[in-house]
């Protein structure tokens, strides 16, 4: 199964073309949501208006060269090890959602475009990364909705407990379950079933941006590197300098629990 490529199968029943021209669609979804998402809730506005605001309230100056280096530091902290994540169970469930779900991404992209009509063998490495990733997916966002979650983690609510800012995690959970039960079960009737249940979660997936958290991930770089503008320029975003007593979380009955 984990070397098997599903899509060689289905090949047999939809044109390679209908294929492709899904996951064009899906791409151009996901361009036009967030750049929806950015004009709509004035994101680009903000960052660059703040960026200006740094550089003119800020005490010291910082040059292109600071910059590039802090663009680096935020992309091997935030973005490539999640160190902004205090709790070491939400920085690995992120981990394993994260580097899953691009290595899922890729491997389809790979497995539907590198061969066309699937008249060569697909390396087995890509079907293999399609699999593992999809299911790095569950394993760390499933980790996450029934456990780590702050409303049931911290608050006691039910993970059943549903909201619109869980659409992301829900149909990306969704699509990535359904890819792994239609690649166990084949183009069977409960394989077929299994199909278009994974094609209608993927379809939400890329197409609900503007009413899902998708573009967060690309939001929170942006937000991470101008934090290190702000302080290396000295403007802190109009916030106050750290006061001299140390930090202290929790109580005397419980540790701390930061998400």
């Amino acid at each position: 199964m984990l070397t098997s490529n599903p899509f060689a199968e289905l090949s047999a029943y939809i044109d390679v073309a209908v294929m492709q021209t899904f996951v064009i669609v899906m791409f151009a979804l996901v361009v036009v949501g967030t750049l929806f998402d950015v004009i709509h809730k004035k994101s680009a506005k903000y960052f660059f208006e703040d960026w200006k605001r740094s550089k003119t309230k800020g005490t010291n100056q910082v040059g292109g060269g600071q910059v590039m280096s802090m663009a680096v530091q935020t992309l091997a902290s935030e973005v490539l090890t999640s160190s902004e994540f205090c709790s070491t169970q939400r920085r690995i469930a992120h981990l394993l959602t994260m580097y899953g779900f691009v290595g899922y991404v890729a491997a389809t992209a790979i497995m539907v475009f590198g061969c066309p009509a699937f008249l060569i063998p697909t390396s087995e490495a890509w079907p293999m990364l399609w699999h593992i990733g999809a299911l790095m997916v569950c394993v760390g966002g499933y980790w996450f909705w029934f456990f780590i979650r702050a409303d049931v983690a911290a608050e006691g609510n039910s993970p059943f407990n549903i909201s619109q800012a869980d659409l992301f995690i829900l149909s990306l959970l969704a699509s990535s379950t359904l890819a792994l039960v239609w690649s166990w079960l084949g183009m069977s009737t409960l394989g077929w079933l299994a199909f278009g249940l994974y094609v209608f979660s993927s379809a939400v997936l890329f197409g609900s941006i503007p009413w899902s958290k998708f573009a967060h991930m690309f939001f929170k770089p942006s937000a991470a590197l101008q934090k290190r503008v702000a302080e290396a320029a000295g403007s802190r975003s109009n916030l106050p300098a750290p006061a001299d007593k140390p930090e202290t979380l929790g109580s005397a009955r419980g540790a701390p629990t930061n998400y």
